[in-house]
């Protein structure tokens, strides 16, 4: 038997414009919560140890809430799969962002896997789902593609060595469009709260066998062990904050512009990591973002 959770949540038909302007306000708060999280996932000094730790603050937080409002008469077997994908896909995007983070800058990566997601979703309904794009959806893909690529620092000719850190966060991207499809699916069958403390104990499997073999657990409590829990109350709280604000606006509206998260991060990047290339970063993270915006108010 498949649940219906919509009850969870109001979505009112109308709402004033205070409502949409706190929604905005919201959005852009969780935005910034989760450039911060990433923020200090780059600091770490083991990026597979920190998220680990991460993860199992989350977990400590959420299952109380989770727990009161579990239901598992509602689950069949079709549904166990699904919430099972989800919690794969989590958890191999937990890898790769490690990875990411590991090869690459903050400033550079960050907005790559970001605006991947937004690139691919309409790119796959115009190819595969014979939808259309508006010639202001045009232009938002086209804006992206330019952003991602002068981040990726493309060298012709040079060593293929500079193209890791890209290629890691395109794959981060594409795990981010993937469990977005399949965390709706999932969102049929279990409330957010649920769903977010399964993915997030995905995450913590997925990542125990490198931090077993790290052995760095110790050195990372030693110093980070606060800001850890710092993030993993904003990290899920962050994205609750979202889920909050689609209900006092459109999905379709408050959606892109999250993807301003994407601006906070490389600033956060070059002003506090103090990564090169400042000037070109910014302005690239600035024309995804704009592209990400465009292509999901008018594409």
């Amino acid at each position: 038997m498949k649940a219906n959770y919509s009850a969870y949540y109001h979505f009112p038909e109308k709402g004033g414009s205070l409502m949409l302007s706190t929604a905005f306000l919201l959005v852009l708060g969780s935005g910034f919560l989760h450039s911060v999280w990433n923020l200090f996932t780059k600091r770490s000094l083991d990026k597979n140890v920190f998220l680990w730790l991460c993860q199992l603050v989350g977990i400590v937080l959420m299952v109380p809430w989770a727990i009161a409002l579990w239901d598992g008469s509602h689950l069949s077997s079709n549904g166990w799969w699904i919430i099972a994908a989800a919690a794969a896909l989590h958890g191999i995007y937990t890898i790769l962002l490690a990875a990411a983070y590991s090869i690459g800058d903050l400033s550079q990566v960050y907005p790559i896997m970001r605006g991947t997601s937004p690139l691919l979703v309409p790119l796959i309904g115009v190819t595969l789902l014979n939808e259309q794009l508006t010639f202001a959806g045009f232009l938002g893909v086209v804006c992206i593609v330019i952003g991602i690529v002068a981040l990726s620092n493309i060298k012709f000719g040079g060593a293929g060595a500079s193209l890791r850190a890209p290629l890691f966060a395109l794959a981060v991207g594409l795990c981010i469009a993937s469990y977005i499809v399949v965390d709706k699916l999932a969102l049929g069958y279990v409330p957010a709260i649920v769903l977010n403390t399964i993915t997030t104990a995905g995450n913590l499997l997925a990542l125990t066998p490198a931090v077993i073999r790290s052995k760095g657990m110790k050195r990372e409590l030693r110093h980070n062990g606060t800001i850890m829990l710092l993030c993993g109350l904003i990290a899920p709280g962050g994205y609750l904050i979202f889920l909050y604000a689609l209900s006092l606006g459109l999905v379709s509206l408050l959606a892109p512009m999250r993807e301003i998260g994407t601006v906070f991060g490389t600033l956060m990047g070059i002003f506090i990591l103090h990564e090169k290339q400042g000037k070109q970063r910014i302005w690239s993270s600035v024309l995804i973002t704009g592209g990400v915006i465009v292509l999901g108010l008018w594409g």
